[in-house]
């Protein structure tokens, strides 16, 4: 979603048509969650700090609770974090114990948590269509924005200036896989040529 790469990609191929990869959009989104995520820990960090701080001023032990699966609340917020990179399908039987703790303990985390697989949906549904997609996309926006997520809204606003190409995805399904695979390639060759 880069001017730059925009530029380019005009300036070389002008006929061509732009298309932002749904890796790009759908790791905006994940990054938003993954901020609400980050700001509780720290949230929950700092309050452990104060609390061992009060214990030892008072001359006792301190001891963290504990939830059913044996996290603390900071151990919770840490070890959550590849869960919510996943669809509910694919998590292990810890990860479902692990996330229905968090989501009772953290609505926040479960509403953005939503909101990212609704994203994660819209472009997974191979029977959508562009006019479609542009629909639902307007529908999730709306959501953000209603959402009162700052991290989401940067999202919005970073789909929102890329409306056009994030659609034109619909087109044909288009992703840079075979780009990154090829560059991929061409950094093996060169580093095994400069090897050699």
């Amino acid at each position: 979603m880069a001017n730059t790469m925009k530029l380019i990609a005009k300036t070389c191929f002008p006929k061509a048509t732009q298309v932002t990869d749904r890796f790009h959009v759908q790791k905006l989104a994940l990054d938003a969650l993954q901020d609400i995520r980050i700001k509780h820990r720290w949230e929950a960090i700092d309050q452990e700090n104060n609390d061992i701080k009060d214990a030892k001023n008072n001359n006792n032990t301190y001891t963290p609770i504990t939830f059913s699966n044996g996290d603390t609340l900071k151990q919770l917020l840490a070890r959550s974090r590849y869960l919510l990179y996943k669809t509910q399908a694919n998590w292990t039987t810890k990860q479902k114990i692990r996330a229905q703790i968090l989501f009772e303990q953290f609505p926040d985390i479960r509403k953005a948590y939503v909101i990212c697989q609704k994203l994660r949906t819209i472009f997974n549904n191979r029977l959508i269509t562009k006019a479609v997609a542009y629909t639902k996309l307007a529908k999730w926006f709306k959501e953000v924005e209603d959402s009162g997520f700052k991290a989401f809204n940067i999202v919005a606003n970073s789909i929102s200036l890329n409306y056009q190409s994030i659609l034109n995805y619909f087109d044909n399904r288009s992703t840079n896989a075979a780009a990154e695979s090829f560059n991929a390639k061409v950094k093996a060759f060169r580093a095994q040529f400069r090897g050699g």
